[in-house]
C-alpha cells in the first residue's frame, strides 16, 4: 500500500508539472547534471546522499543589528526560523518515505535552508519536483589534506611580525579561534591550556569522540600555528593567549561530505544551540579544499553567513601550483580569504595554487604567509615541520586573533583591508596571482588600523603581560609517531 501511495504522489507531481499552472510547467528540472549522471547509473533500491536546497533563501548581509552580538543573534534566529517554516512539509514527506524505506537518512541544514537526504532514485526525483525546492545536488565527498613532509622549522613567527604585537601586549587575549579540520589533540602541552572547554567548543558530527581528538595530525598542526604555546622551548603559535574550539569534519578514514561540513559551519554560528548566547568564534580557519581546481559554490552560502556574523573565513589557497588558474574552492568563493605560502625568506612555495580566481577572476591568493618547514605541534606531544598552504592559512587566522585582541570591533572587511593594505609586496609590483597582495605584516596592519586610515576603534589597552618577543625556533626533539589511522588518499593534491 505504501509503495502504491508513493507512486500515486509521484504521478500527481509529474502530471502537475505537465498540465498544471504555468509556473510549475515551466520550472526546469532542478537536479544538477552531476547528480543526474549518478542517478542514471544507480541500481534499483540503491540509496544516494543528496542535498535538497529550498528556493526561499535568506540574504545574510541584510540581517540587522546594532552590534556584532545582536547581528549574530538575529542571523541565527532568522536562519532557523526560515528553515523551520519552509522545510516543514518536506520533512513530513521525508519522514513518511523513511518509514517506507525509500529514504534512509534525513538531516536538516538551517544554515542554507536545505536538507541532507539519503534515498533511492524515485525519492530523489520526486524531491526535485517538491514545491519550494530550488535544486537537488549530490552530497559531495571530500578527502582530508595529506600529511606532507618537512625540514627543521625557520623563524616563521618573526617573518610576519607576531612578536612585535606581543611586545605591545596583544597576544590574542579575549579572542576565540575555530578550526574545521581533522580534529585537535587537546592533550598536547602547547594546546591544552588554551582550549575553551565546555559543551560548546567541540563538534564531532560522526559522534565518535566526546572531547577533542585527532587521529590524523593535520588539525593539530594547524591549531599549533594559530595558538600554540612554548612548552617545547620556543613559541610556536601566532596568538598564544587566544582560546580555541574545533569541529572535526573528517572521519577516521580521512574523508568528509558536503552535508557534514554544512553542519560544522552552522555549529560555528551557534555552538550551544541557543541564539541568545554569543558563543561563536571570532576567527575560523579552514585548511582544506575540493579535490580539483575550479569553481564550486557548494559552501558559498556558508561563507556569506560567516561574514554576516562578523567572521572573515580564512582558507588555504591550495597546493595545485605552479600552473596559473589553479585556484580551488571554497578558497576562491566570493568573500573567502585565500592564503598562499612562502618560505621565511619570502620565496614562493612552488606547489601553491595560483590565480586568477576561478569563481570571479579576482587576484588569487589574497595574501601569502609562511608555509615551508614550519615547526608546530604534532600528535603525542611531539613537534613536526610540515609544508603547504595548509600551514600558511593559520598564520593569517592567528594574526587576525592578534589584531582582534587590539581592535575587538573589526568587521570582516576591515580585517581584510588591514591585512591586504599592509602586506609586504613580493614579486611584480602590486597585487598578482602568485603572491596576492604580498606577505602579511602584522605590525604594519596594527599601525594601519591605529592610524585611522581604516575606520575602526582605538586600540584596547592590553590587560595581560606581553609575551617575550625574542623567541628562537628550535628543531624538533623527537620523531613524530605515525597516526593510528591512514587517511584515504585525496582525490587531488591536498591543501
Amino acid at each position: 500500500m505504501k509503495r502504491i501511495l508513493f507512486a500515486t504522489i509521484l504521478g500527481l507531481w509529474i502530471a502537475a508539472s505537465a498540465t498544471g499552472p504555468s509556473a510549475m510547467a515551466q520550472r526546469p528540472a532542478p537536479i544538477e547534471p552531476a547528480l543526474r549522471a549518478r542517478l542514471d547509473q544507480t541500481a534499483p533500491g540503491e540509496h544516494l546522499p543528496v542535498i535538497v536546497v529550498m528556493a526561499d533563501q535568506l540574504n545574510p548581509a541584510g540581517v540587522p543589528g546594532t552590534s556584532r552580538r545582536e547581528r549574530r543573534r538575529n542571523l541565527v534566529r532568522q536562519l532557523r526560523s526560515r528553515a523551520s517554516l519552509r522545510q516543514v512539509a518536506l520533512l513530513g514527506q521525508l519522514q513518511a518515505w523513511r518509514r517506507d524505506g525509500r529514504v534512509s537518512a534525513v538531516t536538516p541544514l538551517w544554515i542554507l535552508n536545505a536538507v541532507a537526504v539519503t534515498g533511492d532514485r524515485p525519492a530523489i526525483e520526486a524531491l526535485a519536483r517538491f514545491p519550494g525546492v530550488a535544486r537537488v545536488m549530490a552530497d559531495t565527498t571530500l578527502s582530508a589534506p595529506a600529511l606532507p613532509g618537512g625540514a627543521p622549522a625557520e623563524p616563521n613567527l618573526q617573518a610576519i611580525g607576531a612578536p612585535a604585537l606581543w611586545a605591545l601586549g596583544y597576544a590574542g587575549q579575549g579572542v576565540t579561534v575555530a578550526s574545521l579540520d581533522t580534529g585537535v589533540d587537546a592533550s598536547h602541552p602547547d594546546l591544552a591550556a588554551s582550549y575553551r572547554g565546555g559543551a560548546n567548543s567541540w563538534f564531532d558530527p560522526y559522534g565518535q569522540y566526546a572531547s577533542p581528538h585527532d587521529p590524523n595530525g593535520h588539525g593539530t598542526w594547524t591549531m599549533g600555528v594559530m595558538v600554540g604555546g612554548s612548552a617545547g622551548g620556543t613559541a610556536i603559535g601566532v596568538a598564544p593567549q587566544a582560546r580555541w574550539m574545533a569541529a572535526r569534519i573528517f572521519n577516521n578514514a580521512g574523508s568528509s561530505s558536503a552535508s557534514v561540513i554544512h553542519q560544522a559551519f552552522q555549529w560555528l554560528l551557534d555552538p550551544d544551540g541557543n541564539p541568545a548566547t554569543d558563543d561563536a568564534p571570532d576567527v575560523v580557519n579552514s585548511s582544506w579544499a575540493f579535490g580539483t581546481p575550479g569553481c564550486d559554490l557548494t559552501f558559498a552560502a556558508d561563507i556569506q553567513a560567516l561574514l554576516a556574523a562578523g567572521i572573515l573565513p580564512v582558507f588555504a589557497a591550495g597546493n595545485y601550483g605552479p600552473a596559473s588558474g589553479s585556484s580551488v574552492s571554497p578558497a576562491n568563493n566570493p568573500g573567502a580569504f585565500a592564503v598562499g605560502a612562502v618560505d621565511n625568506s619570502g620565496a614562493i612555495y612552488g606547489g601553491g595554487s595560483r590565480g586568477p580566481g576561478a569563481c570571479d577572476g579576482a587576484v588569487y591568493p589574497a595574501v601569502v604567509a609562511p608555509g615551508v618547514s614550519v615547526r608546530t605541534s604534532d600528535l603525542y606531544g611531539l613537534y613536526y615541520a610540515p609544508t603547504g598552504t595548509s600551514i600558511a592559512a593559520p598564520h593569517v587566522a592567528g594574526g587576525l586573533a592578534l589584531l582582534l585582541s587590539a581592535f575587538p570591533g573589526l568587521a570582516p572587511e576591515q580585517q581584510r583591508a588591514a591585512l591586504v593594505g599592509s602586506a609586504i609586496d613580493l614579486g611584480p609590483a602590486g597585487p598578482d596571482d602568485t603572491f596576492g597582495a604580498g606577505q602579511i605584516d602584522l605590525l604594519a596592519a596594527f599601525n594601519l588600523l591605529a592610524s585611522g586610515a581604516l575606520p575602526t576603534a582605538t586600540p584596547v589597552p592590553p590587560t595581560v603581560t606581553p609575551v617575550p618577543p625574542t623567541v628562537t625556533p628550535v628543531p624538533p626533539t623527537a620523531t613524530p609517531v605515525p597516526p593510528t589511522a591512514t587517511p584515504v588518499p585525496p582525490t587531488a593534491t591536498p591543501v
